[in-house]
């Protein structure tokens, strides 16, 4: 998981030895942002169902698409709580890599 991977470099010593390449940093930003983008793009499609549900839920009331309803509530949080995790992560990796280029 890329968050993983983040987390692993950001526990890494930032200079010496055993810190990792400016170029192992920003492959992992790179997917990180990538991943970033796709949790955005879920987040779209559900937004776009819930309203779907919501409109049809107006028109008939039906326990299917109360379930339903709530289940995309449910993901929707979900990937935002994923979103907002993974943005904190990018942000403090950027800063890292600015730290290693600045000492290049």
């Amino acid at each position: 998981m890329i968050q993983d991977e983040i987390r692993t470099l950001l526990d890494s010593p930032p200079l010496g030895e055993d810190a990792p390449s400016i170029d192992a940093i920003e492959d992992t930003l790179t997917a990180g942002y990538a991943q970033a983008l796709a949790l955005e793009a879920e987040r779209w499609r559900l937004e776009r169902r819930i309203a779907e549900v919501a409109v049809d839920l107006g028109a008939k009331s039906q326990n299917d698409e109360h379930d339903e309803l709530t289940q995309l509530g449910q993901r929707l949080s979900s990937a935002d709580g994923d979103l907002t995790m993974l943005r904190e992560l990018l942000a403090s990796l950027r800063s890292r890599a600015d730290e290693v280029r600045a000492t290049d």
